[in-house]
């Protein structure tokens, strides 16, 4: 298990994916997590690290080529909607989205090559985006490129992506759907009641892959007690497929307050995710573990989630 300490990343670049001061994600949240973030102890114990730029050929390890070049040309036109009226196509997205997938990426690499113990990337988690478009104010999805990243540039296998925001992660479930390999953890608010209507129980994963995934869709109002029962599946679930590599993608968007979800959980449940996923990791992955921040359109929320997420990668041994 490596000594390094954790890297946390910050930049102006990274801050800048958004689509607008009038847009729910905006880029505002970057900085409220690191004025949060400065305001602890835990800035004498985690690494700040910079912002990277993926590659168009690193993007199409999970995207194809004629979606990659889309973006590029709807970003240079700088108007319109990539998707069906949710994600923008606000002049530079193209180049921000790039930004969003090597930030990650740079964090896998750094978890890998034993530079970081482990990693949280707050703007990272674009899970809505599919293989072959937005969706969701996903551009590019980062934990899909960083899977396939893993297989192609480490042979990592047995990959484990956890899902705590208050949407299903629909562009990693259906994007890994009939991967055996890709073990898929999501609890959720239910699709009956919110974007993007997917995530059932009865989603178990396709073909050789069924059994492979484990949705966990919660009532509207679902509270910490709630979460923690689920929970208890979840880590039962993943550390049953003994991972080689963990991904939470923890939203704070499932927090009470949330203007666009209905859930109800304090900081509590982030901390409990990311501190219990950092015990499986030790265990069966080497300690590898990586954390990206999700949605969140509380700020408060967000400052109080994504801090209580360090806070766990930083003190669980």
């Amino acid at each position: 298990m490596s000594s390094q300490p954790v890297h946390v990343y910050k930049g102006q670049a990274l801050a800048d994916y958004g689509f607008g001061d009038q847009h729910p994600f905006g880029a505002d949240r970057h900085d409220v997590f690191h004025t949060a973030l400065q305001g602890t102890p835990l800035m004498e114990r985690v690494r700040l690290a910079k912002p990277e730029t993926a590659s168009p050929g690193q993007i199409a390890l999970f995207h194809t080529d004629d979606y990659i070049r889309h973006v590029e040309r709807m970003s240079a036109i700088g108007e319109g909607f990539l998707d069906q009226g949710d994600t923008p196509a606000v002049p530079g997205i193209f180049e921000k989205a790039q930004i969003v997938v090597g930030t990650t990426l740079a964090a896998t690499d750094a978890i890998m090559q034993g530079d970081a113990r482990r990693a949280f990337q707050p703007i990272g988690g674009l899970h809505h985006a599919s293989r072959i478009a937005a969706a969701g104010f996903c551009v590019f999805n980062d934990c899909g490129v960083a899977i396939e990243h893993l297989r192609h540039r480490y042979g990592i296998r047995r990959i484990a992506y956890v899902d705590i925001d208050a949407h299903h992660g629909d562009g990693v479930y259906f994007g890994f759907e009939d991967d055996p390999d890709l073990i898929f953890a999501d609890i959720h608010e239910d699709g009956r009641f919110l974007y993007p209507g997917s995530g059932a129980a009865c989603e178990k994963g396709r073909g050789e892959a069924v059994g492979s995934k484990l949705n966990l869709p919660l009532p509207p109002g679902a509270d910490d007690e709630t979460f923690f029962d689920a929970w208890q599946r979840v880590e039962e679930f993943i550390a049953a497929s003994e991972p080689e590599f963990i991904i939470l993608q923890c939203g704070a968007d499932s927090l009470d307050g949330d203007p666009l979800t209905h859930l109800r959980y304090s900081y509590k449940a982030h901390h409990k995710a990311a501190s219990r996923l950092c015990g499986i990791a030790n265990e069966y992955a080497d300690g590898r573990l990586l954390a990206t921040g999700g949605g969140g359109y509380n700020l408060d929320n967000i400052a109080k989630a994504w801090v209580a997420v360090v806070t766990a990668l930083v003190e669980t041994p």
